[in-house]
């Protein structure tokens, strides 16, 4: 939905409708997998500039395709914020999510327990080597960021747990507390390490997500501040659809992880 610029005064009022329609529209059932994240945006508010954030959900469908199922635009996040949001969710079809994977948003694991009791909750490894990388020096990086990889790329929980330690134990010293996060949150870190690799590579990589939110943040770029958080979900509107429009391709050896899934969730899939 490439608009021409124009004729985008003209194109945006139509557009309302269209936006609402997409939010409201009926969804599948049942989704495997679905990602929850976040990107900060400039909005003005009340004549003050402040920090608004994007959440995106996408799931992946029973046939392994990716889809964008919600944009929420808001300040803020709590257990009563995401439950709104999943019960949204509910309230268009979705009657079991197996696996969510999202960074430690406030409230989210509450919320996930209260709307769909059955989903399990992993921490996405992206976000947190992200969060762990942000407090090492530059020098340093590179070498942390290959240590890292043994926990998440490690053959089993066991392993991982104990190189997660070893982690700890080599960088503590320099970077205090970089790896507390990890320790703090292994019970919801170590949830992938119960699937094949296949599998969990799909949760881990999270590549989808990962690539519609470069696409979000040329918004950025091109729009240092969004006039409110309407022009702001418009915009992203547009984005989106631009974005997902080649989406053909079912996500990799989805044969593979579909198969162990319905071993793992049995009679879960509709």
């Amino acid at each position: 939905m490439n608009v021409p610029q124009d004729r985008k005064s003209d194109y945006e009022p139509k557009i309302v409708p269209e936006i609402e329609e997409w939010q409201k529209r009926p969804l599948s059932a049942v989704y495997p997998i679905v990602y929850i994240d976040a990107i900060v945006f400039n909005v003005r508010s009340e004549g003050i500039i402040r920090k608004h954030a994007a959440y995106v959900i996408l799931g992946v469908s029973e046939e392994g395709h990716k889809e964008v199922l919600s944009i929420t635009v808001g300040d803020n996040e709590s257990a009563k914020f995401w439950l709104s949001v999943l019960n949204e969710l509910k309230n268009r079809g979705v009657r079991d999510i197996f696996v969510l994977c999202a960074d430690g948003l406030s409230g989210i694991s509450e919320a996930i327990s209260a709307a769909f009791p059955m989903t399990e909750y992993q921490r996405c490894i992206v976000h947190m080597v992200r969060n762990t990388l942000k407090y090492v020096a530059d020098k340093d990086r590179k070498n942390f960021a290959n240590d890292l990889k043994t926990i998440y790329h490690a053959p089993d929980e066991e392993t991982a747990h104990r190189n997660m330690l070893t982690v700890s134990e080599k960088w503590d010293k320099k970077y205090p507390g970089a790896m507390a996060r990890w320790e703090a949150n292994w019970n919801v870190i170590s949830l992938m390490f119960k699937f094949s690799e296949t599998v969990r590579k799909v949760i881990y990589t999270a590549n989808a997500i990962e690539s519609l939110n470069s696409g979000y943040r040329r918004l950025n770029r091109g729009r240092s501040v969004f006039p409110d958080s309407r022009a702001l979900l418009k915009a992203l509107y547009l984005a989106t659809h631009d974005l997902t429009e080649k989406w053909t391709n079912v996500i990799r050896d989805w044969g593979k992880v579909y198969a162990e899934l319905s071993v793992m969730y049995p009679g879960r899939f509709s």
